[in-house]
């Protein structure tokens, strides 16, 4: 049982991190990258960076700091948070159980542009199998994506409905379904309905009758984890109270998968509170 995971390793993870580490607190770090910051080709306006230093170079200089303070960085992706008094946490290689979570995610990724996914959003096109999986019983449903957050998905919903069909959507698989799970390799069109989903029509011409579609691009974000747990989101944003907190005891979020201002300096400062709130609950919930 881990004190703390931070899901994320981008500036608010790295940041709340070295709070919970200097604090006594064992905390594994789970992110693939260092978010958007890791992409910066240089950061102007980083208070005490002079030079624009790359954002790379400010990650990884977070993340030594974090090393050194004895912390665990794994590069893996996370695919499922689960909540019953303590958290359980899936990645794509292992399972861990933790007394206090932070999610640290960064902005939520775009969907994709494809006509009828935006306007049958609730209405056929959910973002959560395991919420809405129920209502799906012994009909027809597709999963969007092609990797480890689909095949999770594609997991929830085997049990419950009356087939499974994966939206590849083009691109190449990076896991492995099951064999029950029939895959639709051409590009998606459009997704078919009025007012409620019907099908699925593809570049190709040919069309796919659906009764449901769930969205599973890339990786699971915070917002998408924040979902699973029934957390209330605005704006594609957790919410959060003045500790970082949210509505479940022990979970925490910060950065810009929180706050509209999506900067290193504010997902630092969000890292700080959220972490010394985590530290706070951590020693009034001792083990």
């Amino acid at each position: 049982m881990e004190d703390m995971v931070i899901i994320g390793g981008g500036p608010a993870g790295l940041s709340a991190a070295l709070y919970t580490l200097r604090g006594g607190q064992r905390t594994v770090v789970i992110g693939k990258d260092g978010g958007a910051l890791w992409r910066a080709a240089g950061v102007e306006n980083y208070f005490g960076a002079p030079g624009a230093p790359g954002g790379r170079e400010l990650v990884e200089t977070g993340r030594r700091q974090v090393a050194e303070l004895g912390g665990v960085l794994l590069e893996e992706e996370v695919t499922a948070l689960e909540w019953q008094e303590t958290f359980r946490i899936t990645t794509t290689a292992r399972t861990l159980e933790a007394r206090s979570v932070i999610l640290a995610t960064g902005a939520s990724r775009a969907t994709l542009p494809i006509p009828g996914l935006k306007e049958l959003e609730g209405h056929g096109v959910s973002y959560c199998a395991v919420c809405d999986a129920f209502f799906y019983r012994g009909k027809e449903v597709a999963v969007l994506g092609s990797g480890p957050y689909a095949l999770h998905e594609v997991g929830d919903l085997l049990p419950v409905a009356s087939r499974v069909t994966l939206l590849a959507n083009g691109a190449p698989l990076t896991a492995e379904f099951p064999p029950e799970v029939a895959v639709a390799a051409a590009p998606v069109a459009r997704i078919l309905g009025e007012g409620q989903v019907t099908g699925v029509a593809f570049t190709d011409g040919t069309e796919l009758a659906v009764d449901g579609v769930f969205v599973a691009l890339g990786s699971a974000g915070g917002v998408e984890l924040a979902r699973k747990l029934g957390l209330p989101v605005q704006n594609n944003k957790i919410t959060v109270d003045a500790s970082m907190a949210t509505m479940i005891p022990g979970l925490f979020a910060a950065g810009d998968c929180v706050s509209p201002i999506q900067q290193a300096s504010v997902a630092v400062g969000q890292g700080a509170i959220a972490g010394l709130s985590a530290l706070n609950y951590l020693r009034n919930h001792s083990k």
